[in-house]
């Protein structure tokens, strides 16, 4: 049986990376999904085998049972829009589940000081629950801010204590990371208390709250790849102590492919990983007339206006943002771009890597409304076509089309790759108001000469657009 379940581990591990390289493109994802799936429904399997003489099977069939029944509904009913807030609150399930596991093991040891039978635990047992305790508290907490804030239930605004801040948050560290070693070093002397594990749990959980308060709902992107990669570490260092193989490989990969999604997040906003976990950038608010303090005034459109302007070019690019998610507009999107092609025009989609609230949120937007994979081009695919494109159509898209990331040199986002959107013939950007995005900065474009503002439910506005194509 033993040999059995390490085949059937070995097949699990070969669909988990089988599985990750489908997810490498859209074409591929669902594929690739449902591959990995098999595979951890083989772990799983293999891990029952294992635990067969062992296992309380009322309490693991429970967890079954209460597992698929609180995971199944809402990965079934979630709207596409709210997608990164369901990402964000599984993640953190994960991490939770790791703390838990971590405080299970300390407490079924006595402390780490002894095993049921009489076996001394193994430094790597005591090393990798600690670990695990500290990052799956930091990461389950955290998940939950990131949650709220992309829920609006917290302000998308950064959330701090100023000053106080970094010092706080290193003393949190240090007191998680003392708490892990006095109970590492007692384990050896009768095992220590159980208040030491619970300080342990609280100050890696506050900590986890105080680094997600104070970072923006511009680097939220970023954050969910990075909770993402702490998440899959600390599973990898739960299996480590428990000598469970599958923990630790589907652990590694999660937090390598976490940690380089974070690293490629940044590379794309020109910030690095510690700047971001000190947070403050992304805050939302009214962008002011003009920067420089020239009042300027943007020029609105109508949507007759903006169909005779689409309706008689020969490229049209469409560049999706967040404002497109909130507004559900993307089938509304899909059926315009198709009255625009059956009258000759050319549609593409500009898609920035950290457009929305997580990594390739436009491209699973767009891809529910069944546009072609093929339509949708990456950041530095589409830039040297708009110099010779027509109109590019802005729904709800801010600062990643915000020229002054190449321009001004006091911008916070300076250096940030943008979409060359203000380089097009005509720009038309749809938006409710002139509010600024969540770098909570101005603007330009949208009071650019060539640049007219549709104002309005992008949902509306989109639909309204495609009435008057009808008509012409």
């Amino acid at each position: 049986m033993d040999n059995l379940v390490n085949i059937l581990y070995i097949v699990a591990f070969a669909l988990f990376i089988y599985g990750l390289m489908g997810l490498t493109g859209p074409k591929t994802a669902v594929r690739g999904n449902w591959i990995a799936a098999v595979g951890m429904g083989i772990a799983v399997v293999a891990t029952l085998i294992a635990v067969r003489d062992t296992g309380n099977w009322i309490l693991i069939v429970a967890g079954l049972v209460v597992g698929v029944a609180l995971g199944v509904p809402p990965a079934k009913y979630t709207k596409m829009t709210a997608m990164p807030q369901l990402v964000a609150a599984f993640n953190g399930v994960g991490g939770g589940t790791v703390a838990l596991i971590a405080w299970a093991e300390f407490i079924d040891t006595t402390g780490f000081s002894a095993f049921k039978h009489g076996e001394e635990p193994t430094v790597h047992i005591i090393v990798g629950s600690l670990f695990a305790a500290i990052i799956g508290s930091i990461s389950f907490w955290g998940s939950l801010i990131a949650f709220g804030k992309l829920q609006e239930i917290l302000p998308g605004k950064p959330i701090g204590v100023g000053k106080l801040q970094q010092p706080l948050n290193l003393l949190l560290l240090i007191v998680s990371v003392a708490a892990a070693v006095v109970i590492g070093v007692r384990a050896s002397d009768g095992g220590a208390p159980w208040w030491w594990m619970v300080l342990l749990l609280i100050a890696a959980g506050i900590l986890g709250l105080m680094v997600v308060l104070p970072i923006g709902g511009a680097d939220m992107p970023v954050v969910i790849s990075l909770l993402n990669a702490l998440t899959g570490l600390s599973a990898a260092a739960a299996g480590l102590a428990l000598n469970n193989t599958a923990m630790i490989v589907a652990g590694m990969i999660v937090g390598a492919s976490g940690t380089i999604l974070t690293n490629l997040m940044a590379k794309a906003m020109n910030r690095s990983i510690p700047a971001i976990v000190a947070g403050g950038f992304g805050g939302g608010g009214t962008a002011p007339g003009a920067s420089g303090g020239e009042q300027k005034q943007a020029k609105a459109t109508s949507a007759a206006d903006a169909a005779i302007q689409m309706a008689y070019a020969n490229q049209v690019i469409v560049v999706p943002g967040y404002g497109m998610a909130v507004a559900q507009a993307q089938h509304a999107v899909k059926e315009m771009a198709a009255l625009l092609e059956a009258k000759g025009v050319e549609v593409k989609y500009a898609i920035h890597p950290v457009a929305g609230r997580m990594p390739g949120h436009m491209n699973v937007l767009l891809a529910e409304a069944e546009v072609s994979y093929d339509a949708m081009k990456e950041m530095d695919d589409v830039n040297g076509e708009f110099n010779r494109t027509d109109v590019a159509l802005v729904i709800g898209a801010n600062d990643v089309t915000n020229p002054a990331a190449r321009e001004d040199k006091a911008s916070p986002i300076y250096g940030m790759p943008v979409l060359n959107v203000d380089q097009a013939r005509s720009v038309i950007v749809l938006k409710r108001s002139m509010n600024s995005g969540f770098a909570g900065i101005d603007n330009p474009l949208f009071y650019a000469d060539h640049t007219s503002m549709l104002f309005g439910d992008a949902k509306k506005s989109v639909g309204a657009v495609t009435e008057e194509l009808k008509a012409l």
